[in-house]
């Protein structure tokens, strides 16, 4: 796996989520559990990633995208 960014915001991970279904990854959001934990007050980022053959294709549909400003 390889992870492309970290975000406190849901709406934008949503976003990131369908770009990059649209475009045929199939992307995985880690740290989501935590939200349990922290009762969704939004402190702790949640990390973006992909498989490592899906990388290049991803970054690629980030950057089309204009969301390439916190790639990792």
């Amino acid at each position: 796996m390889r992870v492309l960014l970290a975000t406190t915001d849901p709406v934008r991970l949503s976003f990131l989520i369908a770009l990059l279904r649209d475009a045929g990854c199939a992307p995985v959001v880690l740290d989501a559990a935590i939200s349990a934990v922290e009762g969704g007050i939004g402190i702790f980022p949640r990390r973006l990633a992909v498989a490592e053959d899906e990388a290049a294709l991803a970054v690629r549909v980030l950057r089309d995208a204009g969301e390439d400003q916190d790639l990792c």
